[in-house]
């Protein structure tokens, strides 16, 4: 039984937890390969940035490589997945309803939404009836706005009242390609009878449930990690947890350089290596704790879509490299769509990635990768910019062109 850790065998435990000590599937990408992905990650958080492409592909495109971008859409049009408030916005293997019902009987989480049921119920109920009655409705043709809508959260009641009936589990969400807005229809219509026929379980068995899937998608965690992955509450999790170890099935382990109490599955083997190649989303499991990141890595992320251009440090849309058990560097990445370019204005190193042989070597890992994901978004070529400390050497790569 494990007891101890470094800090390299714990990177290596949580990145095969993750499946990136599997190899890229060689030929066709289909719904099995999709399948394998969630056994890994088990929730597949959503983002509608479209800058290189949504989160959820890359999340697929990182552990994939190039693949049919309608295999989760399809999925959840099948029923097979679905989305629902796990961590944030997310898809997760519709056989996890259950897992997440407790949440679904308490409510939504959000004021703005959870006070519509005292101040307007019966619009709730009217617009529940017209899912009903008449089939899958966007937010937009029950609105009640009057005037343009405003940027971002700008709800109307209507809306709100989709969303408490989301948050409910009383309708679910699928969504279109064309503009990634949400469908909402009945849970009967998109899930399988037999998922929904599934025994509820309690709200602590459903939550122990859920921290033990955490163990097995983390590999190695801290009772903060355990939480957040599926965003429960840390004062609860904590009694939970204690529960789990006493039962045999989480077992404290110590993690070279942490200060906290980690937790693992009996039997956890760590492979002797990781040997992958990724382009990482802002919103992949292995980097959207940032706390845990940078405990794990020594990578310190933080994504800089809301900072004035003039003050960011790295970018715009900044994807984390990883290359072997380590994330090397982090690279500003744009698909300028009407030049069919895969735009790099900028691609930095990590501090340890100090030396040029081993700048060249990072710099054709990550051109590689570039190019693979220009070819899956169709794209003609890949430039790159002069920002950076890896930019020279990233320019010099193979089917790597420069911007003028």
């Amino acid at each position: 039984m494990i007891e101890t850790l470094s800090i390299e065998q714990a990177r290596r435990l949580a990145l095969a937890a993750q499946g990136f000590d599997a190899t890229r599937p060689s030929g066709r990408v289909d719904r099995r390969h999709l399948r394998a992905v969630l056994d890994s990650v088990g929730v597949i958080q959503i983002d509608s940035v479209n800058v290189v492409a949504r989160s959820q592909e890359l999340v697929l495109f990182s552990r994939l490589g190039a693949h049919p971008r309608h295999l989760i859409p399809r999925a959840a049009d099948d029923g097979e997945v679905f989305e629902y408030w796990v961590h944030e916005a997310s898809h997760v293997p519709s056989a996890h309803h259950p897992l997440h019902r407790w949440k679904m009987e308490r409510g939504p989480g959000w004021r703005s939404v959870a006070e519509l049921q005292a101040r307007r119920p019966a619009l709730i109920e009217d617009i529940y009836a017209r899912v009903r009655d008449q089939g899958p409705v966007l937010a937009a043709q029950v609105s009640e706005r009057e005037g343009p809508k405003g940027p971002w959260w700008d709800w109307d009641d209507a809306k709100r009242a989709l969303e408490y009936l989301f948050w409910c589990g009383r309708l679910v969400a699928t969504r279109r390609d064309r503009d990634f807005a949400r469908r909402y229809d009945l849970p009967e219509r998109v899930l399988p009878a037999e998922i929904l026929a599934l025994p509820t379980p309690s709200e602590s068995d459903a939550r122990r449930e859920l921290l033990i899937l955490a163990a097995g998608h983390l590999g190695v965690a801290t009772l903060a990690d355990l939480a957040d992955y599926h965003r429960q509450q840390l004062s609860t999790c904590r009694v939970l947890v204690a529960e789990l170890v006493e039962a045999g099935r989480l077992v404290t382990v110590a993690v070279e350089g942490w200060t906290e109490q980690a937790y693992c599955l009996p039997g956890a083997k760590v492979p002797a290596a990781v040997q992958a190649r990724a382009l990482l989303s802002p919103f992949d499991p292995v980097v959207w704790n940032r706390p845990r990141a940078e405990r794990l890595f020594g990578f310190r992320y933080r994504i800089e879509i809301y900072t004035p251009a003039a003050k960011r440090t790295f970018g715009y849309y900044v994807l984390p490299v990883l290359v072997g058990d380590t994330l090397v560097g982090r690279l500003d990445v744009k698909a300028d769509r009407a030049r069919s370019v895969l735009s790099v204005p900028g691609a930095f190193a990590e501090a340890w990635v100090d030396t040029s042989r081993d700048r060249a070597r990072v710099a054709r890992e990550m051109a590689a990768e570039l190019s693979l994901m220009a070819e899956w978004l169709e794209l003609d070529r890949v430039e790159v910019g002069r920002r950076g400390d890896l930019a020279e050497a990233l320019g010099r790569c193979r089917g790597i062109s420069v911007a003028a």
